[in-house]
């Protein structure tokens, strides 16, 4: 036996100490998409885009992983994570690394970016800032269009404490009878349906003498709370103070006992929309003891779930800022290219038509730098309407609320085609908007179907099959995104068209593997999950191994928005062990703790957090120099390898080979938007050094398309 095999076995790679706990490990990678809005480089408007992020994501965080590691204290939980802390430890670790953060996050708004809005002409105003004309013009909106929106509703003996809202702003409001001199606590919703920053007409706008006013206002909160007194005639106003709460949001769906799980996830989703246990308080830093007890009581919470907000609250509404006409101030605009070999197609249509574009050889997709409209939207819509196309079949797991793609699927099935779409309805927080297409298909006459029980359909696969010549011949998109034209303009994804038999006979047993009664346990090229896919990924890290044990080298890169599996990252432990050399390029959780002599030195890990939300899988294994290349939907996480459908594919023409290399390299090289994961968890923002010059992964990608 060599000596790095019996190293191996003399260590305990499953010990606690060599795994990151999933949850701070997310937190690191929220406070990575903070710096981002701190960054002076990035554009002002763009700054608020990273601030709302920022905060939207914090709310997610809270709804899903901070609702279910309390659900796990409830149940009293046994079995530990990898990293061996207990859920209470986790909550605990929480309450401590997460409110530093988010006083950074509102010091940063307060004091940095609504000064610099201010002196491009954007004012942000607080209601105490206003002249008496100012008020004057609020008070009468507040009397004609917010005024009758509001219900106010007391607390006391007849008047049980309210339900609150999840995600909602609301004033705490304690008023005084004259008559019997008694405090009364109110509260007051901030409705959703209104604006959140009500702008002042350009007469009565902000004035600068050298710079022209862009837009001035003032948060709607404010706007009610210095016109309480027509909410409460005869009282007298004694204090307000601005409250946000957050609610379990994740759906418990027993599937086993659906008869419909249509309607299961419904009146699952009614259950979300009226809440589940609160979660998180935000209150305003002069909230008095008294009123915050009282919440924290009423609530059911605990001190640590209370986090206290000097300034404005519910940051995630300052996206809506990205609409002011301020090219000067957001991203340069940039237009998605069409691929070469597609350009030459749209100059001759009647000559080249987009399946010949196929047949010529697989074409390899990279969003958004290639543009989605002109390669998949047109792949789907062209064979929606040609004559010789006989069926498509497609998942669906997240798509757009007017989405092109499901009107071409109703225009197929009009024409006559033959039609199946899987939709995912347990996609988080895109049920509703998958229960509606769902219905619309079917109405159509497509054939719909919701998946698997027990498993989400997470696999972004379309099959084309068409007649052609006398015979049968399977086009195949295969991506890692959701077919989705909005998220395409921001997410970066990969997608690869082809029309090799392999892989249309795997997609047929896939789809009926989905639709049917099937247990397809093999499949000729793709890695499908939960079938093998798992087991493939481990085989393919173990022949790195394999290759360095006997005196050659290894190297895997592999891109994926997570790293949480523990198998996975045991046996990447045993590859580095071995000699292997490993880079990791992962956008948000990892648990694998790099660089630690031993066990891990072999191994890198950086995340990338630019203009695009970085997306796409990409799986390198060396093999000697026979290199495998593959791209798909799966994660390696626990969920995507054993609790979802994924399909993983292998890039086998030379030239989309060398494209997905050089994709990988120019992201290695990044030193402008990587950031390095350290042994201790902490990530260290790559800087060019004096002699190098600036390597954004994008903006290259940007210009590589362009050429």
């Amino acid at each position: 036996m060599s000596k790095s095999k019996t190293t191996v076995t003399e260590i305990n790679l499953n010990d606690p100490q060599y795994y990151f706990n999933r949850e701070i490990s997310w937190l690191e990678f929220n406070k990575r998409v903070l710096s981002e809005a701190i960054a002076p480089r990035t554009p002002l408007l763009e700054r608020l885009k990273f601030l709302a992020i920022f905060s939207s994501n914090l709310d997610e965080f809270f709804m899903v992983r901070v609702a279910a590691l309390k659900q796990q204290v409830a149940a009293d939980v046994r079995k530990l994570p990898p990293d061996g802390k207990t859920p209470s430890e986790q909550l605990e670790l929480i309450s401590q690394r997460l409110p530093p953060t988010v006083v950074e996050q509102h010091r940063h708004f307060e004091k940095v970016l609504r000064p610099q809005l201010a002196r491009e002409g954007i004012y942000v105003l607080d209601y105490m800032d206003l002249n008496q004309e100012q008020r004057v013009y609020l008070q009468n909106y507040f009397e004609e269009q917010i005024f009758p929106v509001l219900t106010p509703l007391a607390v006391d003996p007849s008047h049980p404490f309210p339900h609150i809202s999840n995600l909602s702003l609301n004033l705490a409001v304690v008023v005084k009878d004259p008559e019997t001199k008694e405090e009364l606590f109110a509260r007051v919703k901030v409705p959703a349906v209104l604006p959140r920053f009500v702008p002042l007409p350009e007469e009565l706008r902000q004035r600068q003498k050298k710079q022209p006013v862009i837009w001035t206002g003032v948060p709607l909160e404010q706007v009610i709370a210095h016109n309480l007194e027509f909410l409460f005639p005869g009282m007298n106003i004694q204090e307000y103070h601005l409250f946000r709460i957050t609610r379990n949001a994740d759906l418990a769906v027993e599937e086993d006992e659906a008869d419909d799980l249509l309607l299961a996830i419904e009146q699952e989703l009614r259950k979300r929309r009226l809440g589940g246990s609160i979660v998180r308080l935000e209150i305003q830093s002069t909230m008095p003891e008294a009123l915050r007890g009282m919440l924290i009581e009423e609530m059911e919470l605990k001190d640590r779930d209370v986090y206290e907000v000097e300034g404005l609250m519910g940051l995630g509404d300052l996206m809506s800022f990205l609409a002011l006409p301020l090219p000067e101030l957001k991203d340069p605009v940039w237009t998605r290219q069409i691929p070469p070999r597609l350009r030459v197609a749209a100059s001759d249509e009647e000559v080249e038509d987009f399946f010949s574009v196929i047949r010529q050889s697989d074409l390899l997709l990279h969003h958004p730098y290639h543009s989605f409209s002109s390669t998949v939207l047109r792949f789907i819509t062209q064979a929606a309407h040609d004559p010789k196309v006989l069926a498509i079949k497609m998942t669906l797991y997240r798509t757009s609320g007017d989405s092109p793609i499901v009107k071409a699927l109703i225009s197929a099935a009009e024409n006559g085609k033959q039609v199946a779409v899987l939709v995912e309805l347990k996609a988080r927080f895109d049920e509703k908007n998958n229960i509606n297409w769902a219905r619309k298909l079917e109405q159509a006459g497509v054939h719909v179907v919701y998946g698997l029980v027990g498993l989400k359909t997470h696999t972004k696969v379309v099959l084309v099959v068409r007649r052609e010549d006398n015979h049968i011949r399977r086009y195949v998109h295969i991506g890692t995104g959701n077919y989705n034209p909005k998220t395409a303009r921001l997410y970066t994804d990969l997608g690869l068209l082809s029309c090799r038999d392999e892989l249309g006979a795997d997609l047929t047993d896939l789809f009926n593997y989905l639709t049917g009664y099937s247990r397809q346990r093999s499949y000729r090229k793709l890695l499908v999950a939960p079938v093998n896919l798992r087991d493939r990924f481990l085989s393919l890290i173990r022949r790195e191994i394999e290759h360095c044990h006997q005196g050659n080298s290894g190297r895997i890169v592999a891109k994926m928005n997570a790293l949480v599996d523990p198998q996975i990252i045991t046996t990447l432990y045993e590859a580095s062990i071995a000699g292997v050399q490993i880079d990791l390029i992962v956008r948000g959780m990892c648990c694998l703790r790099p660089g630690v002599k031993g066990i891990s030195e072999n191994i890198r890990v950086i995340s990338i957090i630019g203009r695009y939300l970085e997306h796409s899988r990409i799986f390198y294994f060396h093999n000697q120099g026979q290199e495998e290349v593959y791209i798909g939907s799966a994660d390696w996480m626990t969920r995507n390898l054993d609790r979802r459908v994924e399909a993983v594919v292998p890039i086998e023409d030379p030239e989309n080979l060398k494209d997905l290399q050089e994709i990988l390299g120019v992201m290695l090289a990044d030193n402008c938007q990587a950031w390095d994961l350290e042994p201790d968890g902490n990530y260290i923002q790559r800087q060019p050094t004096d002699n190098s010059k600036e390597q954004s992964a994008q903006e290259i990608l940007m210009e590589m398309a362009t050429q």
